[in-house]
């Protein structure tokens, strides 16, 4: 071997050499940042001390988070009460429902799998005692003893009892509730001087830690951790969902407790879990901070919530309505039906204008369209920005006090009594009464036979509509409809929107033409 072999051997080997010292130099350091150490640009501190590694990091501007959560556990658990109420038999048994039972929404459902042991409320009458009990968990906002918890908590209940994580137990008295929201303001009799948690100011970003407290089970404070999954969750409670989706175990019991951010502030107060179990998946949603602090103030001020209203029924704006209407993006709340003499017909909101914002809010559909609104007090002034026909305007309205029955019921049965003797428009599966059929609308033309697996069935069409509106233009008889489909496929479009009405109802329904 000559002499240059074993130079070039002797230098491979202090390559290999000095590229393992490299490779375990970085598996230190990795591993040590796995353990909350962090190295910044500037230095590398691998053997300092956390102190050390806390400074450099300050330095930098790298935020670390902490190795545990027993610093934060130990300044808000004392603000953290179980909840206990005693119900009327008639309240309760409303509530008391099988968790098997299928009936209702979703998160009526969710609510009954969410509650104290067996169920959201056990039955002591069993035991020969009168009433029936239930159990959740809340939370101190004020040193004064102002609590807040679930309202399905407390719901009507006959006697509210809470009990502190020092084990003392106290009576409470329901202050107001807001069903809508699923929040409720208590008090408590008998104290002035109770550790309270701060409502978080911000909101809870995808990924932050966050801490659950509660009382499951009635086994007194547990505290579990995990991370923010998702905001602005819509999980089908009501129309102010905004939920924040957490993946903390929080389990049976823990309704109205909170959830912490790292500062030991509140993000949210627990509410609902998707269960197929009954017991933790990681899927739990809580009620943010900001609307917490909404609510609250208007129960303590006058033990009740008022919200804005404008006065229009809408509907999300699909991708096949935005390609019916031309519009470039499938946003917006479209106002299928505005209410006679509510703030937004007064002031000149029509049926198919699509709202795009509100006081400068972007409105993403019709869901944030009722959040936004409903955070305004009544009397406030609104700006709408409104796209109607292809052009923008901007219409200015003063918001009502949205009624307790604003919820319109449509009718789901068709009149038997209409007459089948009319129209077919067989590419779309319906036949159309003419307007001189028994039963039939003086307003608008009525369907009067849907077929099964049509292109009208597909999107909710049924028998007993009534057809207002085709491609803008009203129609007052059968004639009407098929010439409106029939200047949609000589502009060569591919669908058509219409406006119908169920019961008291109005809804826009885009239907293809494609194949007419």
């Amino acid at each position: 071997m000559d002499q240059r072999n074993l130079v070039s051997q002797g230098q491979r080997k202090r390559s290999l050499f000095s590229a393992r010292k490299v490779a375990l130099m970085a598996s230190v350091v990795t591993g040590l940042a796995m353990y909350g150490f962090s190295a910044s640009p500037e230095r590398i501190d691998v053997f300092g001390s956390a102190a050390h590694a806390q400074a450099a990091n300050a330095a930098s501007g790298v935020t670390q988070q902490p190795l545990g959560f027993a610093d934060v556990v130990e300044r808000v658990k004392p603000s953290v009460i179980s909840v206990k109420v005693t119900m009327k038999d008639k309240a309760a048994d409303a509530s008391n429902k099988d968790d098997a039972d299928e009936s209702g929404s979703p998160m009526e459902r969710f609510f009954r799998q969410f509650g104290g042991p067996n169920g959201e409320f056990q039955n002591p009458g069993r035991n020969g005692r009168h009433g029936m009990k239930g159990q959740g968990s809340g939370f101190f906002i004020s040193s004064d003893g102002f609590a807040v918890t679930n309202n399905h908590v407390v719901e009507g209940a006959d006697k509210v009892e809470v009990t502190t994580d020092g084990g003392k137990t106290y009576t409470a008295k329901v202050v107001g509730t807001d069903a809508r929201t699923d929040l409720a303001l208590i008090k408590v009799e008998g104290g002035s001087d109770f550790s309270f948690a701060k409502l978080s100011a911000g909101k809870a970003r995808i990924g932050d830690w966050v801490i659950a407290v509660g009382n499951p089970f009635g086994l007194g404070g547990t505290v579990t951790a995990g991370i923010v999954s998702a905001s602005g969750r819509d999980i089908g409670s009501g129309p102010y969902d905004d939920f924040i989706q957490i993946d903390a175990p929080v389990n049976k019991g823990n309704s109205g407790g909170p959830t912490f951010n790292m500062q030991g502030e509140v993000v949210g107060v627990n509410t609902a879990i998707y269960s197929p179990s009954g017991g933790s998946v990681g899927i739990a949603f809580s009620i943010p901070a900001m609307t917490v602090k909404n609510v609250v103030a208007q129960l303590k001020d006058k033990g009740s919530v008022t919200r804005g209203w404008i006065g229009v029924h809408v509907q999300p704006v699909t991708q096949d309505i935005a390609d019916s209407m031309g519009l470039k993006q499938a946003q917006g709340a479209l106002v299928a039906d505005p209410q006679k003499d509510g703030p937004a017909a007064k002031a000149g909101i029509e049926a198919g204008d699509v709202i795009t914002a509100a006081n400068g809010q972007s409105v993403k559909d019709a869901r944030e369209l009722a959040r936004i609104i409903g955070g305004f007090a009544p009397g406030n002034a609104v700006k709408l920005d409104v796209l109607r026909k292809g052009q923008s305007k901007v219409v200015s309205l003063t918001l009502g006090q949205l009624p307790n029955d604003q919820q319109a019921k449509a009718n789901t049965e068709g009149d038997a009594k209409r007459s089948l003797d009319g129209i077919d428009v067989p590419h779309l599966g319906l036949k159309l009464a003419p307007s001189k059929a028994d039963g039939a609308s003086k307003e608008g033309v009525v369907i009067a036979k849907v077929e099964p697996k049509s292109a009208a069935a597909e999107r909710g069409l049924k028998k007993g509509d009534v057809i207002l509106e085709v491609a803008g233009k009203s129609v007052v008889k059968p004639g009407d409809v098929g010439d409106a489909l029939e200047a949609a496929r000589t502009d060569k479009k591919s669908s058509v929107l219409m406006r119908l009405r169920s019961g008291d109802a109005s809804r826009y329904v885009a239907l293809p033409l494609a194949n007419g």
